[in-house]
């Protein structure tokens, strides 16, 4: 396993991180086989664990901090906020209430006193920056937060955040965690040049584009049984055989990777993690496996890498900042761009 800073943060992180998303209640309910996912993991050589709060709701959180019991020093452990834990209106977003509350909640669960990287999971419109920045501010102070991060946000929420916090001397966002994959290229054009510019590191989500990339959702088939497109993807899953839909170009582009990746000599799916590290400014890649055959295949393309006509071959097919379906991968749409009465008079 390989190994990376974080920007200028000094904290090394594995050229592989492990998503505990698939934890839980929307994937694996094993907490004893996500336990040994995750030890096998870290065995492997895989220092950098990364979860959420609102994954299973909160069970993700309490099954990595079973896994951690005695071993939590070696780990770089992330965690997110912002989406709604509750009906509580207040429950949910970035603001100061929240964010401490939240962080708390996912310390209890985790069973630790500190998280190395926090992050606003996504852009809150409805608070200021600098109160969130602020409030992350203080929770490094006290000794809770390591490091400060955020998650698919657009390029000019980051130098806005990176802004506000020179201006007001607040900790900046160390990090962003982008969606990243063949399939989706849309940062290329802006958010990782950015990033790159305020030394951020950046643990790009996705890889294999919800399983697209692994070339198990057959044309014409329906969805595999437990598979992540057809537990998560209800909007795929219901134009799944729609020739008009993004869908099918889908299906075009994973018949001609599967050669690409057979005439580099690797399968499609190692073909597609690979691609996810190659770009200079990614830190690392998060894998999500929910199973331990899952984990295994994609441990053993740790140490791939492409050579120049395999990327040409890639750009050809899906040309650099291009996302294959923008509205489904984009992981954060304006909401001025979805709400008509953001756009009217």
């Amino acid at each position: 396993m390989q190994y990376r800073t974080v920007g200028r943060t000094g904290i090394t992180v594995s050229h592989y991180q492990f998503g505990a998303m698939s934890f839980g209640a929307l994937g694996n309910r094993d907490h004893d086989d996500c336990v040994r996912i995750i030890h096998r993991a870290l065995d492997a050589g895989i220092n950098t664990i990364d979860t959420a709060d609102i994954y299973s709701s909160g069970e993700s959180e309490t099954i990595v901090g079973k896994a951690l019991a005695g071993r939590r020093d070696d780990v770089v452990l992330a965690t997110k906020c912002y989406w709604p834990m509750g009906r509580d209106v207040n429950q949910r977003g970035l603001s100061r209430r929240w964010i401490v509350k939240a962080l708390d909640n996912s310390l209890r669960r985790l069973g630790t006193d500190y998280i190395d990287i926090y992050y606003m999971h996504k852009p809150d419109l409805a608070t200021d920056v600098e109160e969130s920045l602020s409030a992350m501010n203080d929770l490094v102070s006290a000794g809770k937060i390591r490091t400060v991060a955020v998650s698919t946000f657009p390029a000019d929420r980051i130098v806005e955040a990176q802004w506000v916090a020179s201006k007001r001397r607040l900790t900046p966002p160390r990090a962003e965690q982008p969606p990243y994959s063949v399939f989706v290229r849309g940062i290329e054009r802006d958010v990782l040049p950015v990033c790159a510019r305020y030394g951020m590191g950046v643990f790009v989500w996705g890889p294999l584009n919800s399983g697209w990339l692994t070339g198990k959702y057959a044309r014409g088939q329906e969805l595999p049984e437990g598979s992540r497109g057809q537990r998560w993807s209800a909007n795929q899953a219901k134009n799944w055989n729609d020739e008009r839909t993004p869908v099918q170009r889908k299906h075009d582009l994973v018949d001609t990777l599967t050669k690409v990746a057979r005439e580099a000599g690797l399968s499609l799916t190692h073909l597609a993690m690979a691609f996810s590290h190659e770009h200079p400014a990614v830190t690392s890649t998060i894998i999500g496996p929910r199973t331990m055959e899952q984990l295994d295949d994609l441990l053993a393309s740790a140490d791939v890498r492409l050579d120049t006509a395999t990327l040409d071959a890639i750009d050809a097919l899906v040309p650099p900042g291009v996302n294959v379906d923008n509205d489904a991968d984009s992981g954060w749409i304006a909401p001025w761009i979805t709400n008509s009465a953001m756009r009217r008079r």
